[in-house]
């Protein structure tokens, strides 16, 4: 939503922007006035897993899940050398054999956009890692490197909007990061790890250094929501699926509740869960926030808000007095509220961001969540809540400024964005 609607702020000839995304159906959804929603040229393969996992009822711990994710993965192969088959057949003046929309929307392109995120990397650097969260990234990192190859191929400009690039844990994820980041036009870096990391892999490209494209999102055309019991601390909990164990959720789960349990009764809050990432899979932020307050002594001071769309969510993020947030994200929809945030990092792309505002000091690394240091960054972070207000006040309208003058930069050097 954020690349589409800046896109459409700095382009002022009514330009026609097409996205092919692994969820047509959800984007379709988010109702943005785009002329053409399509799939990617190659599927990920969890992805198509867990559309099948939801249609059946099933977990991603069942055997059939577990089937469909490998016959899916080895899909992709025969997926790779089909569109690279019709890509040729395309350039030839042919027609496709396959995913012929996407290739012709493509083809008739003046520009193609990798968007914004974290398209290449391999895990986290924060998290552990295990060959199934490996396997995961090559499956996902295989599409995205497709993606920039038949773009330019087809002789089509691209280039990355704000993304954070790494960590990366083999050769194969670095090889293909590299094939693709070196045939991008310029790449936009959203925090200086990043920047760091691009550089140790070689990639020649243009490299311009702005922040989260997130920071631009507005929830100004939204309705009024709720009113909250102040003060409110909000909370958005989660962790990634297979990255830590039973025993490390039912820590980081019982470390929240003391935490917040503490924070209700030495500073008065009201605590919202707001979840973030809500898939109906065991351990997603709707569930994790469910056990937390389960195990809260103050529950009753404690609810959950879980909404439909990104505007609700942001203007629910406007209200709460502080955050506690283990996800990206919310912790910058807070920061472009000038909400004070207490930041559970696991990975780079957080420290790197929260550090270009200078509000570091609020991070707990995700291997070191307890009730202890959990208490002392919420308390630290509250009694400063002022000056962290004022900080934000003065650092997030540069880094906004810059952000949207870097993509402007970026996007008026392959189309033209004044008529």
């Amino acid at each position: 939503m954020s690349d589409v609607s800046t896109i459409r702020s700095i382009v002022k000839n009514g330009v026609a922007i097409c996205v092919s995304t692994v969820d047509v159906e959800g984007v379709k959804r988010l109702g943005l006035s785009l002329d053409a929603v399509l799939p990617p040229f190659v599927d990920i393969p969890y992805e198509k897993a867990d559309s099948y996992a939801k249609r059946l009822g099933i977990g991603r711990d069942s055997f059939k899940y577990k089937l469909r994710a490998l016959a899916s993965l080895v899909f992709v192969l025969g997926q790779a050398m089909s569109i690279v088959f019709s890509a040729c057949l395309v350039k030839l003046g042919l027609g496709a054999l396959y995913r012929a929309d996407t290739l012709k929307h493509m083809k008739e392109s003046d520009l193609v956009v990798s968007c914004s995120d974290e398209n290449f990397k391999e895990g986290s650097s924060l998290l552990p890692v295990s060959p199934r969260w490996i396997m995961t990234w090559w499956s996902m990192l295989v599409p995205r490197t497709m993606a920039v190859l038949v773009a330019r191929f087809l002789g089509k400009h691209v280039v990355m909007f704000p993304n954070s690039i790494g960590p990366f844990r083999t050769r194969i994820g670095r090889f293909l990061s590299r094939l693709a980041l070196n045939r991008c036009d310029c790449i936009l870096v959203r925090e200086p790890v990043s920047f760091k990391i691009a550089d140790s892999l070689k990639v020649r490209s243009p490299k311009i250094l702005t922040s989260d494209i997130a920071l631009l999102f507005s929830a100004d055309h939204e309705p009024p929501v709720e009113d909250f019991s102040k003060p409110a601390l909000g909370v958005c909990p989660g962790v990634y699926s297979n990255t830590l164990s039973e025993a490390g959720i039912r820590g980081y789960v019982q470390a929240h509740a003391r935490a917040l349990d503490k924070a209700i009764e030495e500073y008065g809050f009201h605590v919202v869960f707001l979840p973030h990432y809500v898939t109906g899979f065991r351990h997603d932020d709707l569930e994790i926030s469910k056990l937390i307050m389960d195990e809260m002594k103050n529950g009753g001071r404690a609810r959950i808000v879980n909404v439909k769309t990104a505007g609700q969510f942001k203007a629910l993020i406007d209200k709460v007095d502080m955050l506690v947030s283990s996800k990206m994200h919310p912790a910058v929809l807070a920061a472009s509220a000038y909400v004070p945030t207490v930041y559970v990092a696991y990975d780079h792309k957080q420290v790197g961001f929260f550090s270009s505002l200078g509000v570091d000091d609020g991070i707990v690394p995700i291997s070191e969540v307890s009730c202890e240091k959990l208490s002392g960054k919420i308390g630290y972070v509250w009694r400063r809540k002022d000056a962290v207000q004022s900080l934000l006040k003065v650092r997030v309208p540069v880094l906004q400024e810059s952000t949207r003058r870097s993509i402007a930069r970026v996007l008026s050097a392959y189309v033209d964005v004044n008529s």
